[in-house]
């Protein structure tokens, strides 16, 4: 602290370097948020692209669930056709053998 006796220019002096340090530290917590949100900022842009490209990925996923769903229930319907076949035949060859 600069004693009250000091000479003006002294006092002016001391004013001006408080005004500066004042400043600095007002700039420099400023600076450190800039620098922050500019962090969170990049942040957010990248989980913004993580999500497209998940959206993206799940609606692909989707889309090849729905087609072997459909292909599931294809094979299934063949899978009873044959049965249905088979069996007949089966049916056919026993009553030829006792015939």
């Amino acid at each position: 602290m600069i004693p009250q006796d000091a000479p003006a220019a002294d006092l002016c002096i001391a004013r001006r370097l408080a005004l500066y340090c004042l400043s600095m530290a007002e700039s420099q917590p400023k600076s450190a948020v800039e620098l922050e949100l500019k962090r969170l900022e990049k942040r957010l842009e990248d989980l913004i692209g993580t999500v497209s490209q998940i959206k993206e990925e799940n609606r692909a996923l989707r889309q090849r669930q729905d087609s072997l769903t459909a292909e599931r229930a294809s094979l299934l319907q063949k899978n009873e056709q044959v049965r249905a076949r088979v069996e007949a035949m089966i049916g056919r060859l026993k009553s030829m053998e006792q015939a």
